[in-house]
Protein backbone atom coordinates (compact mmCIF):
# COMPACT_ATOMS: atom_id res chain seq x y z
CA UNK A 1 0.00 0.00 0.00
CA UNK A 2 1.27 3.51 -1.05
CA UNK A 3 -0.12 6.45 0.21
CA UNK A 4 -0.26 10.27 -1.21
CA UNK A 5 -1.75 13.66 0.39
CA UNK A 6 -3.70 15.77 -1.52
CA UNK A 7 -4.12 19.74 -1.21
CA UNK A 8 -7.08 19.75 1.14
CA UNK A 9 -4.51 17.55 3.27
CA UNK A 10 -6.16 14.23 3.21
CA UNK A 11 -4.43 11.27 3.08
CA UNK A 12 -5.44 8.66 0.39
CA UNK A 13 -4.21 4.54 0.56
CA UNK A 14 -3.46 3.27 -3.05
CA UNK A 15 -3.63 -0.63 -3.08
CA UNK A 16 -3.72 -2.42 -6.29
CA UNK A 17 -5.67 -5.71 -5.59
CA UNK A 18 -7.97 -7.61 -7.22
CA UNK A 19 -11.15 -6.00 -6.12
CA UNK A 20 -9.38 -2.75 -6.93
CA UNK A 21 -8.43 -3.54 -10.84
CA UNK A 22 -11.92 -4.98 -11.09
CA UNK A 23 -12.98 -1.63 -9.60
CA UNK A 24 -10.82 0.40 -12.30
CA UNK A 25 -12.29 -2.33 -15.55
CA UNK A 26 -15.88 -1.82 -14.44
CA UNK A 27 -15.66 1.73 -14.10
CA UNK A 28 -13.00 2.84 -16.43
CA UNK A 29 -12.46 -0.04 -19.11
CA UNK A 30 -8.62 0.04 -17.99
CA UNK A 31 -7.22 -2.94 -16.92
CA UNK A 32 -4.15 -2.47 -14.79
CA UNK A 33 -3.25 -6.16 -14.39
CA UNK A 34 -1.79 -5.38 -18.24
CA UNK A 35 0.19 -2.42 -18.50
CA UNK A 36 1.96 -3.27 -21.57
CA UNK A 37 -1.43 -3.70 -23.72
CA UNK A 38 -2.70 -1.45 -26.22
CA UNK A 39 -1.11 1.07 -28.58
CA UNK A 40 0.42 3.27 -26.70
CA UNK A 41 0.51 0.91 -23.92
CA UNK A 42 -1.33 1.65 -20.61
CA UNK A 43 1.41 2.20 -18.63
CA UNK A 44 3.08 4.83 -21.48
CA UNK A 45 -0.87 6.55 -21.45
CA UNK A 46 -1.18 6.46 -18.00
CA UNK A 47 2.56 8.54 -17.56
CA UNK A 48 1.35 10.74 -20.22
CA UNK A 49 -2.53 11.32 -19.74
CA UNK A 50 -3.13 13.18 -16.04
CA UNK A 51 -6.86 13.12 -16.61
CA UNK A 52 -6.55 9.50 -17.16
CA UNK A 53 -3.89 9.04 -14.46
CA UNK A 54 -6.44 10.68 -12.31
CA UNK A 55 -9.46 9.20 -12.92
CA UNK A 56 -7.88 6.16 -12.43
CA UNK A 57 -6.20 7.02 -8.88
CA UNK A 58 -10.18 8.19 -7.88
CA UNK A 59 -11.12 4.67 -9.20
CA UNK A 60 -8.68 3.41 -6.58
CA UNK A 61 -9.67 5.48 -3.43
CA UNK A 62 -12.85 5.38 -4.60
CA UNK A 63 -14.31 3.37 -1.12
CA UNK A 64 -12.11 5.63 0.99
CA UNK A 65 -13.85 8.69 -1.15
CA UNK A 66 -17.35 7.28 -0.81
CA UNK A 67 -16.81 6.95 2.98
CA UNK A 68 -15.56 10.75 3.16
CA UNK A 69 -18.52 11.69 0.37
CA UNK A 70 -15.86 12.71 -1.62
CA UNK A 71 -16.85 13.36 -5.07
CA UNK A 72 -14.80 12.83 -8.53
CA UNK A 73 -14.71 16.22 -8.88
CA UNK A 74 -14.47 17.31 -5.63
CA UNK A 75 -11.19 14.54 -5.82
CA UNK A 76 -9.70 16.29 -8.82
CA UNK A 77 -9.61 19.44 -7.39
CA UNK A 78 -7.75 18.59 -4.55
CA UNK A 79 -5.23 17.27 -7.25
CA UNK A 80 -2.85 19.67 -7.99
CA UNK A 81 0.99 19.60 -10.07
CA UNK A 82 2.87 18.91 -7.25
CA UNK A 83 -0.42 16.23 -5.67
CA UNK A 84 -0.17 14.72 -9.23
CA UNK A 85 2.95 14.18 -8.94
CA UNK A 86 3.06 12.47 -5.32
CA UNK A 87 0.14 10.16 -6.17
CA UNK A 88 1.88 9.29 -9.68
CA UNK A 89 5.02 8.12 -7.77
CA UNK A 90 2.69 6.05 -5.27
CA UNK A 91 0.77 5.03 -7.83
CA UNK A 92 3.65 3.44 -10.13
CA UNK A 93 5.59 1.68 -7.09
CA UNK A 94 2.21 0.37 -6.30
CA UNK A 95 2.09 -0.91 -9.61
CA UNK A 96 6.00 -2.48 -9.09
CA UNK A 97 5.20 -3.52 -5.49
CA UNK A 98 2.31 -5.94 -6.74
CA UNK A 99 4.03 -7.19 -10.07
CA UNK A 100 7.19 -8.13 -8.32
CA UNK A 101 4.95 -10.05 -5.49
CA UNK A 102 2.89 -11.58 -7.93
CA UNK A 103 6.03 -12.76 -9.59
CA UNK A 104 5.49 -11.06 -13.19
CA UNK A 105 9.06 -9.13 -12.37
CA UNK A 106 8.55 -8.27 -16.41
CA UNK A 107 5.23 -6.27 -15.79
CA UNK A 108 7.08 -4.72 -12.82
CA UNK A 109 10.07 -3.98 -14.57
CA UNK A 110 7.98 -2.39 -17.42
CA UNK A 111 6.23 0.09 -14.70
CA UNK A 112 9.72 1.12 -13.29
CA UNK A 113 11.42 1.76 -17.00
CA UNK A 114 8.19 3.70 -17.69
CA UNK A 115 8.71 5.85 -14.55
CA UNK A 116 12.62 6.17 -15.19
CA UNK A 117 11.92 7.30 -18.78
CA UNK A 118 9.16 10.36 -17.24
CA UNK A 119 11.96 11.24 -14.89
CA UNK A 120 14.84 11.28 -17.76
CA UNK A 121 12.02 12.64 -19.82
CA UNK A 122 12.02 15.60 -17.96
CA UNK A 123 15.23 16.36 -16.72
CA UNK A 124 16.07 16.72 -20.67
CA UNK A 125 13.61 19.24 -21.50
CA UNK A 126 14.38 20.88 -18.08
CA UNK A 127 18.14 21.16 -19.34
CA UNK A 128 17.24 22.04 -23.29
CA UNK A 129 15.27 24.95 -21.99
CA UNK A 130 17.73 26.28 -19.99
CA UNK A 131 20.28 25.96 -22.44
CA UNK A 132 18.39 28.36 -24.65
CA UNK A 133 19.78 31.72 -25.79
CA UNK A 134 16.47 33.48 -26.55
CA UNK A 135 17.63 36.35 -27.61
CA UNK A 136 19.87 34.77 -30.34
CA UNK A 137 16.99 33.16 -30.96
CA UNK A 138 15.10 36.48 -31.35
CA UNK A 139 18.00 37.60 -33.30
CA UNK A 140 18.02 34.83 -35.68
CA UNK A 141 14.25 35.11 -36.36
CA UNK A 142 13.90 38.67 -36.35
CA UNK A 143 17.64 40.04 -37.27
CA UNK A 144 17.53 42.22 -34.94
CA UNK A 145 18.18 42.66 -30.90
CA UNK A 146 15.89 41.71 -28.16
CA UNK A 147 14.57 45.23 -26.21
CA UNK A 148 12.96 42.99 -23.48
Amino acid sequence: MKTFSDSASRQWTIQLTIDSAKRVRDLMGVNLLEPEAGEPPLITRLGTDEILLCDVLYCLIKPQADALNISSEQFGQALGGEVILAAQNAFYDELVDFFQKRGRTDRARAVATQQKMINLAVAHSEKRISSLDIDKKIQEIFGEQSTI
